[in-house]
């Protein structure tokens, strides 16, 4: 910590489950707090250059986890992966740092943890942000032979890139090396068993009659040219009373690393509101 109280720290904790989870954390810890959860065979580093703009000067306490299967955190060869157990570290996660009430922002699958939270715990969630969140099933794009996975384990950097090519808005984008480590640090357990388990949580109730329940504030963020979820399913999320729903034209699937100002500024904007 700097001496004007700024965190700048990555470390783990161990939870009460026996489970340890990777956490990283930047900004003042008297800051309002932004929880940023990232999305599938992912981590908290697809954040990284997002968060500058969040933390400068000093706005938010930001707070990153890498979900149970990814990242710095264990990886089980069992049945842990469900959604509301992940929504369920989160939160433990943000007791043990004593950060109270936090802005929840998911980026694709994350959002679908995001959301768990405000259903399991809602007195920890003051809004809810998601970037690209299918909001059901119905909205997924079928994407080839890339939709399943690398065809072996451990991929190679030529399958990771093939099958992370539809999480961005043009043909030819290059995935940051940095991601391509994330992918192959997972076992082939946890990245399918993840996957299956945001299909299992979206296929038992779509996530805007989900959110209607805890009455959050909503902002939806969502890249008119996602090629994984229709980007026209955002208006799904009209169903939340308030929700507001913005398309950002000319991104994909992955805004926060495709443009992360064109994110930073509505989400900074909505947070100062509701934080």
């Amino acid at each position: 910590m700097t001496a004007s109280g700024t965190t700048e720290a990555s470390s783990l904790l161990t939870l009460h489950d026996g489970d340890t989870l990777h956490v990283c954390q930047d900004g003042p810890r008297e800051a309002p707090v932004l929880l940023l959860i990232h999305g599938s065979a992912s981590s908290a580093r697809s954040w990284d250059a997002l968060v500058p703009l969040l933390t400068a000067p000093g706005a938010h306490r930001v707070v990153r986890v890498d979900l149970l299967g990814h990242g710095g955190s264990d990886k089980p060869d069992d049945g842990r992966y469900a959604i509301p157990d992940q929504a369920r570290r989160v939160g433990e996660v943000l007791d043990r740092l004593g950060a109270g009430r936090a802005v929840v922002v998911g980026h694709s699958s994350g959002g679908v943890t995001a959301t768990a939270l405000a259903e399991e715990r809602p007195g920890l969630v003051s809004a809810v942000v998601l970037v690209n969140t299918g909001p059901s099933l119905g909205a997924f794009i079928a994407t080839g032979s890339g939709a399943a996975g690398p065809a072996q384990w451990p991929p190679g950097d030529e399958q990771i890139r093939h099958f992370a090519s539809t999480g961005f808005s043009r043909p030819g984008y290059r995935v940051p090396d940095t991601l391509l480590g994330e992918v192959r640090a997972m076992t082939l357990h946890s990245f399918t068993a993840t996957m299956q388990a945001t299909r299992a949580y979206l296929e038992e109730r779509a996530l805007p009659e989900r959110l209607a329940v805890p009455g959050k504030p909503l902002l939806v963020l969502f890249g008119e040219d996602d090629r994984r979820w229709r980007s026209s399913s955002a208006a799904d999320y009209h169903a939340v009373p308030g929700a507001r729903v913005e398309l950002l034209p000319g991104l994909g699937h992955s805004p926060i690393l495709e443009d992360p100002p064109r994110v930073a500024g509505p989400l900074l904007d909505f947070a100062a509101f509701h934080g």
